[in-house]
């Protein structure tokens, strides 16, 4: 038997999985869940990563509990956003989230001094005005003098545990501060932000190993022996390690919080029309690039389901959309006003009117509106993923906890006119295993992991239905103007 670990965080919880591997099949447990999310604190909104840390130390104890004497671990979270360190080893403040409005003009303030076509053709990423780059542009120069270290959020929690500092390349990429070329940081955007590289720690690639959890650590939590290894710590990185592609052209939908929709490539396409579709580059696990557009996702009902202080669970909002038909209005759910509203219905309702469509008022039309237009969000920037690549896409897979969605995935199937295979539900946590049994010399390389995962898992098709759904994308297209 041998055991693994996942540190597998988000937006809005977290929790640590463990994978029990006996004569290579594979057992999958949640071991401890938690909630997270970022409060106002300070005047900002802000992780509380010392709690996030707690807890993860809280589930780790529990490994010990189910007999766990020794396994691997990897750590994968969100991305863009960072933790300051000072000389003493110790946080200089709790991180900013990247929902805080600090960021909200500052990419018009930094395409003044470096413009945009030139930061693409260095970084390939995606223009979003909470990166790195831009939340590095505003941050306290004081704070920043006194910074030792500037560690993303999984790179900081791994540092908690081990002692070691590094900078696992698929979420640091997502900074747009890496340069494609010379696989470090840029040193134009070094000198914008005014961080000299020093501040910045190794940069290391998934399956890494970066040390054991720390003596002390082990002692008072009673935890096992367990040795860190970095996963493809982006958790949309991890995500799309754990898709079960066997061939074909194939493309990927991380499906969370956020929806991340794109296909595995060798190289990065960061030419003219890749920089004018605002498609991203970031870095994959061995030697990829996740070619790809960041576009919302599942944050829309977790904020409907927040705002209606969860009286229905999402099992419960997915069957009440069942009750309403599809398409009955066209939003851009990508709209700036949607990224933090005070009230995610309101905001919703009042776009609608705005432009004549019709309101949606129950919570099954709230949801239908939102799987009716995020199917269509996803057709269109398929579309483009083909135009760019030069490719036709014979599938789209689902991955993660948007895949639990059966009215959803149909939706996207019938308008992109894509055969979709739905699952694993958790294929964050799976590609974060994958990294580590390659790491672990379980699997040559990633073909045979995802081979043996395709055996290990169930996956749903959702054929399409006929082309008539199909008309909806052009009037989507018409009446949000793209």
């Amino acid at each position: 038997m041998k055991y693994y670990a996942m540190i597998d965080i988000g937006a809005s919880s977290g929790r640590i999985m463990l994978a029990e591997i006996d004569n290579k099949q594979l057992a999958l447990q949640e071991v401890h869940r938690f909630k997270n999310g970022f409060s106002r604190i300070d005047g900002s909104d802000r992780w509380d990563i010392e709690t996030i840390f707690e807890e993860i130390l809280t589930g780790l104890s529990k490994l010990k509990a189910l007999g766990v004497t020794e396994c691997h671990l990897g750590i994968d979270t969100w991305a863009v956003d960072y933790c300051l360190i000072g000389t003493d080893g110790q946080l200089l403040q709790l991180p900013i989230s990247y929902r805080d409005e600090r960021t909200k003009d500052t990419m018009e303030k930094v395409a003044q001094e470096i413009d945009k076509e030139t930061i693409y053709a260095k970084t390939g990423i995606q223009f979003l005005n909470f990166n790195t780059l831009y939340q590095l542009y505003e941050e306290d120069k004081d704070l920043l003098a006194r910074t030792d270290k500037i560690l993303m959020i999984p790179d900081y929690l791994a540092y908690r545990l081990t002692g070691e500092m590094v900078g696992e390349v698929t979420n640091v990429s997502s900074s747009q501060m890496l340069n494609l070329e010379t696989g470090e940081f840029d040193a134009d955007l070094l000198e914008l932000v005014g961080i000299p590289r020093e501040k910045f720690p190794e940069l290391v690639v998934p399956g890494t190993k970066i040390g054991d959890v720390k003596a002390d650590l082990r002692e008072t939590y009673d935890l096992p022996k367990i040795e860190v290894i970095a996963a493809a710590t982006h958790d949309t990185a991890s995500a799309i390690v754990g898709v079960p592609a066997l061939g074909g052209k194939w493309a990927y939908l991380s499906s969370g919080t956020w929806s991340l929709i794109g296909v595995e490539n060798d190289a990065p396409i960061n030419d003219g029309p890749a920089y004018e579709a605002n498609f991203t580059n970031e870095w994959g696990a061995y030697g990829t690039y996740r070619f790809l557009k960041n576009i919302t996702g599942m944050w829309f009902v977790q904020e409907i389901a927040r705002n209606l202080d969860y009286r229905h669970s999402y099992g419960e909002m997915a069957q009440m959309a069942y009750a309403v038909e599809p398409f009955l209005q066209y939003v851009d759910l990508n709209n700036p006003r949607f990224l933090n509203p005070a009230n995610m219905i309101a905001e919703i309702q009042a776009y609608c009117r705005e432009r004549g469509e019709i309101v949606p008022e129950t919570t099954g039309e709230l949801v239908m509106c939102v799987y009716s237009n995020l199917a269509l969000a996803y057709a269109h920037e398929l579309k483009k993923v083909e135009a760019l690549t030069k490719e036709t896409i014979d599938v789209l897979h689902i991955v993660g906890g948007g895949a639990n969605v059966k009215l959803l995935n149909q939706l996207t199937a019938d308008v992109t006119g894509k055969l979709v295979v739905a699952g694993p539900t958790e294929g964050t946590a799976i590609g974060n295993l994958l990294v580590q049994m390659i790491a672990a010399g379980e699997f040559i390389d990633l073909a045979e992991a995802r081979k043996w995962l395709r055996s290990q898992i169930h996956v749903e098709e959702y054929p399409p239905n006929p082309i008539a759904d199909r008309e909806h994308l052009k009037k989507y297209e018409e009446k949000i103007g793209v």
